[in-house]
């Protein structure tokens, strides 16, 4: 009866992770967060010390009396039980270690647990690694296995009550892999837990946009098409970056020539930073103007510092770049798109105006993070900033061309790919685009978009001609970032997340 009773809460318990992820899936915790860090302390006592180690304190300590061990090749054990078999099995000599686990890195997530607002508990998820010693060889691998354990907090004390091993495989596969992205529907089974309705990714190989993939649906019950229309906030920024630098390229424009020769904003017209402003300044957001000037308690346009002394991220900047180039070329910001990036690239559902897009139908709603929608923003004049509308195919062409540099001189493109500004160790802001500087002459392009219902970034690997795009249309689309990093740009993808991360 206790081994029937066993299996049947078993299977409740997994039935019960399976709703809690269906449900509330999308509030998986961020690596920075408090809860995260605590959790993972606790995996690191009980397997880099306790395991890895025979400190078998540590599972005295950590483990809650009323603990419960399920494992798919083994028997269900309770705490006493695990105890006994830790003593006389894994640590029964205590001259070396019979085994030692290794957590598969990116493969954690953790998910919190609260009644009425009030955190009881956490699930953590992931994927880990076993390997056996060989006296005077390097540890042999020997299996490895995704697990979930249940972490309650008992009298303010964090205790694993539930642990289960399951999916044993003894070929070393783990994390190398991602299956998810082989299989569509696992992918639309992976956005509904995280409440992403509409995703977009867009994979570069050998310098040529190799790949769409949409899923999700534009609205409830209509698929999302591969040529989805998309809000992408401030990845309109680049476009705006490389119009001013092909300009640049053909002579027609200088990089470091005062702006205000063209135009001054009549809030900053009489101060004297206005004449250190240039493109180059404007480009790698050194300006001195705060974001928007609707953030000053005035409302108007002012500095923070003398431009050109450090980084303040600005899309005041691009706005007034945008601004100048209309009136020193008599020619509207579209136009010059049209022109120099729309036109030549056959970008043909690329718009900065909400009226002009011709087919209204295919735009992804955009939501907030409980699945309420947000009106749409219909720009009525361009903004050189923000809310280009655009598809993945027409910005992986974009990309596509930036990363080979069309229509830009070899000066211009080592000036768009050089550190202007730090913004954090290891990343940079060049002209346009940040910069994550991966080591040994290695180094990533890379720009995000985020806004009420958008969260969307790109990232170049100019080194290796591969590229990677990813649309979302809600408010934290972020948290599905860093599974599509690794799994499409693999190292050089995890370094850039660790410098991110940091």
């Amino acid at each position: 009866m206790k081994i029937n009773k066993s299996f049947f809460q078993l299977k409740l318990f997994l039935v019960g992770i399976l709703l809690f992820q269906f449900h509330i899936g999308f509030s998986q915790e961020e690596k920075n967060s408090k809860l995260y860090k605590t959790i993972m302390s606790r995996d690191s006592l009980l397997f880099n010390v306790g395991f890895n180690t025979c400190d078998v304190s540590q599972f005295e300590n950590l483990l809650s009396n009323n603990f419960e061990f399920y494992h798919d090749k083994d028997s269900i054990q309770d705490k006493a039980l695990f105890l006994k078999n830790i003593r006389k099995g894994l640590c029964g000599s205590t001259k070396t270690y019979q085994a030692r686990r290794d957590l598969v890195e990116g493969s954690t997530e953790i998910y919190p647990l609260a009644k009425n607002g009030v955190l009881y508990g956490a699930l953590q998820i992931g994927i880990h690694q076993f390997f056996e010693p060989v006296p005077g060889q390097k540890d042999k691998f020997g299996s490895t296995a995704r697990f979930t354990h249940l972490w309650i907090l008992e009298n303010g004390v964090w205790k694993l009550r539930r642990s289960l091993s399951y999916d044993h495989q003894d070929i070393n596969t783990a994390g190398t892999k991602s299956s998810i992205f082989d299989n569509d529907s696992e992918i639309e089974k992976w956005l509904r837990q995280n409440n992403v309705p509409t995703l977009g990714i867009g994979i570069i190989n050998n310098g040529k946009l190799q790949q769409i993939k949409v899923f999700g649906e534009l609205k409830k019950g209509i698929t999302a098409p591969y040529n989805t229309i998309w809000n992408v906030a401030s990845l309109t920024k680049p476009v705006t970056a490389i119009i001013a630098l092909k300009l640049v390229s053909s002579g027609k424009l200088n990089l470091d020539e005062p702006l205000s020769k063209y135009w001054a904003d009549p809030d900053i017209a009489n101060d004297p930073n206005t004449k250190l402003l240039t493109t180059r300044i404007i480009l790698s957001h050194q300006t001195g103007f705060p974001n928007w000037r609707f953030m000053n308690e005035s409302g108007k346009l002012d500095f923070k510092f003398k431009p050109g002394t450090k980084y303040q991220y600005s899309g005041e900047g691009f706005e007034y770049l945008r601004k100048a180039l209309e009136k020193k070329f008599n020619k509207t910001l579209e136009q010059l798109a049209d022109e120099l990036v729309f036109k030549p690239l056959k970008m043909t559902d690329s718009k900065f105006v909400w009226n002009d897009i011709t087919a209204i139908s295919r735009y992804a709603i955009n939501y907030d993070n409980k699945g309420n929608a947000y009106e749409p923003v219909k720009n009525k004049t361009a903004n050189a900033a923000d809310d280009l509308l655009t598809t993945i195919q027409d910005y992986g062409t974009f990309l596509c061309s930036v990363m080979n540099s069309d229509g830009l001189s070899k000066a211009v493109f080592d000036d768009m790919t050089s550190h202007q500004v730090e913004t954090k160790k290891n990343k940079y802001f060049g002209l346009g685009f940040e910069i994550y500087d991966l080591g040994n002459s290695n180094y990533a392009l890379s720009h995000g978009g985020a806004d009420k219902g958008v969260q969307t970034i790109v990232l170049l690997l100019p080194k290796t001609k591969q590229g990677l795009i990813i649309f979302t249309n809600v408010d934290d689309g972020y948290k599905v970032y860093e599974k599509i990093v690794n799994h499409y740009l693999g190292e050089n993808g995890k370094k850039i997340i660790e410098i991110e991360t940091k």
